[in-house]
């Protein structure tokens, strides 16, 4: 089975942005470079050294107006831009702490009075994904399709908050690729895992408002609420959009 790379994209700040690239170098045993480099703690997070699961951080499951965050990062610099349709753009480094109070003064609209609000930037020295493990998302151009086609409407790439999108597989093919390892461009991973989906996926990405219940839509498909893979990066090299991509 073969195809054609559609997408990279990366999400410097987690939960708050995504970014379309052209080309991205991999590198072995880690996440798509700058990939979730910052995530948003909370003011009731418990955090420990390192890697930390998702309830410690503002993200869009609890905040969905955050979907709706597109973000431009200099990496020479450590910049981050984020521009939102309701609140403008803000331009900030993350890791300098005077930054931080201007970037919580544009982002606290967009969380919920109801909710934790957020209260710092902090790095894990790795992406700080949704797996325990340093992974790369991998996922289906012609899944999402079939689940648009299931559900009368036409899904965004960006609610899945996706790394890299393939095109030639058949729908829903990846979760037989378990085990298994793909090339894709100059690089090869080993594709670990199914991803469990969360509420964020029924946001649209546009507007930050609740559309379509993702969720339910697959739960009442297939029984599970799956969508794409999780995979880990052995053999680093470069790829970019229309690489050709093939199980080894």
């Amino acid at each position: 089975m073969t195809g054609r790379l559609a997408q990279i994209c990366r999400h410097p700040i987690k939960g708050h942005g995504r970014e379309t690239l052209a080309s991205v170098r991999l590198l072995a045993g880690e996440c798509l470079p700058w990939d979730r480099h910052w995530a948003v703690a909370h003011e009731a997070a418990q955090l420990e050294p390192g890697w930390n699961p998702c309830v410690n951080f503002a993200r869009g499951a609890k905040a969905p107006d955050l979907m709706a965050i597109t973000s431009v990062l200099d990496e020479a610099t450590a910049t981050v831009t984020l521009r939102h349709p309701a609140q403008g753009e803000i331009t900030l480094r993350p890791d300098d702490p005077a930054d931080l109070p201007r970037f919580l003064d544009w982002v606290r609209p967009l969380n919920p009075q109801s909710r934790a609000q957020p209260a710092r930037f902090v790095t894990a020295g790795r992406g700080m994904t949704d797996s325990d493990f340093p992974s790369v998302a991998i996922l289906s151009a012609a899944s999402l399709a079939d689940l648009s086609a299931r559900m009368g409407h036409d899904l965004s790439p960006h609610r899945w908050r996706g790394n890299l999108w393939l095109d030639g597989a058949a729908p829903w093919a990846e979760f037989d690729w378990i085990g298994r390892e793909i090339r894709i461009g100059q690089a090869v991973l080993r594709i670990e895992e199914r991803i469990t989906r969360c509420t964020a996926t029924q946001v649209n990405p546009d507007s930050g408002k609740t559309d379509a219940d993702t969720l339910s839509a697959l739960e009442a498909a297939f029984g599970h609420q799956d969508f794409g893979v999780y995979a880990t990066v052995i053999a680093g090299g470069m790829v970019a959009t229309g690489d050709e991509w093939s199980l080894t």
